[in-house]
């Protein structure tokens, strides 16, 4: 009887451990153990094919600026000075006073095509001087402000075989500044010997050509060879509203230069203008002229061709009239001065420019009329 309580009892214990083996874990109140980091994964090994990759490099965007090597002086050597007619004496009258000789491409028309007068389009005298590198073509004008909002060019024509017949334009346009600048200016060769027409010494009108038709220098396009090949400014002086310089290599030693305002057509293409048109349709700035006022033709002054570096023959087609100079003796003002030779006198169609050429105004009869032309003394 004892044996087998003692029997049950053994069972009983045995039963509780066997179920509390078998109850959900409780915890412990330990911290959780922390997860372990895995290093990143080595990358595969790659066989190397021999070719770089190098990067695609973009293009800039603009042209890179130019360097320029040989500037013009600051201040130039003086010149000689050749003188324009200037029209502001008789601007309130609506007219130009004389020297617009339409025949020979002596034009006179700083107005708009109502007969206003522009000042800033007036040429009132330019010179040429150089130094060891540069020619330097001084122009004033009669108003001071060659930025007009009319818009004026300005340019330098170079005859470098003398016959009357441009063969290189220094051409500029606004804006202007007070410093050397080559930006706003082109050079610009007469390809095929037009730039008169047929012939220098007479309007060839109507007739259709090129004119100065081939850039050989324009930095906005590329064509800067020589990048310093030619310059421009304004306000250089009193006499130096508009300032060019030029390379000597632009002429050949001796050659004919005359210069220009152009705020009409402003074309060099259409050079010389003369040979565009018919005098009758041009009009004219001087009011007993029989084509006054102006038409298609207006707001352009240009001047006669100088002779440099060489001794003119006289003959040269647009050359500017030889004038009478008084010679001095022991500081003193002789009676004496030198003769001037008439020899266009057909180039002439007004008094002062044909006695200014050594020529007299003449006039005679006939069944219409007085008629007044220039004549040999």
């Amino acid at each position: 009887m004892k044996h087998r309580q003692h029997t049950s009892l053994v069972l009983l214990v045995f039963s509780l451990l066997i179920i509390a083996c078998n109850l959900p874990f409780i915890a412990t109140g330990e911290p959780a153990p922390t997860a372990t980091l895995l290093p990143p994964p080595i990358p595969a090994a790659t066989h190397f094919s021999g070719e770089i990759n190098t990067p695609t490099l973009v293009p800039p965007t603009s042209a890179p600026s130019v360097v320029h090597i040989a500037f013009p002086e600051t201040s130039p050597p003086s010149g000689g000075i050749i003188y324009d007619v200037v029209s502001h004496g008789t601007a309130n009258e609506n007219r130009a006073p004389y020297g617009d000789s339409y025949k020979i491409n002596r034009l006179e028309r700083p107005f708009t095509q109502d007969m206003t007068y522009i000042p800033d389009l007036d040429i009132v005298t330019y010179t040429l001087s150089s130094d060891g590198t540069w020619y330097y073509v001084s122009i004033e004008m009669f108003g001071k402000n060659p930025n007009n909002e009319i818009g004026i060019n300005f340019g330098v024509e170079i005859d470098n075989d003398t016959d009357g017949f441009g063969d290189v334009i220094v051409w500029a346009q606004p804006p202007y500044t007070r410093e050397w600048t080559n930006e706003t200016l082109q050079v610009i060769e007469d390809s095929n010997h037009d730039s008169a027409g047929l012939s220098a010494g007479h309007s060839d009108a109507p007739l259709d050509t090129n004119g100065y038709d081939t850039p050989i220098f324009n930095l906005s396009d590329g064509l800067d060879t020589d990048p310093d090949l030619a310059w421009v400014r304004s306000d250089a002086g009193i006499n130096a509203t508009i300032q060019f310089a030029f390379k000597k290599s632009l002429t050949d030693g001796g050659f004919m230069l005359g210069v220009l305002a152009d705020a009409g057509l402003r074309d060099v293409g259409k050079l010389d203008y003369v040979d565009r048109f018919r005098a009758e349709d041009a009009g004219s700035p001087v009011r007993d002229n029989q084509y006054y006022p102006l038409g298609e033709l207006y707001l352009i002054d240009n001047t006669c061709f100088e002779a440099f570096g060489y001794t003119p023959t006289g003959y040269e087609p647009k050359l500017c009239p030889r004038t009478t100079t008084p010679t001095r003796e022991s500081g003193e003002q002789s009676g004496e001065t030198t003769t001037v030779e008439c020899k266009f006198p057909l180039s002439h169609d007004n008094a002062a420019s044909c006695q200014a050429a050594g020529c007299v105004w003449k006039q005679t009869s006939s069944n219409s009329g007085e008629i007044s032309y220039c004549g040999r003394p």
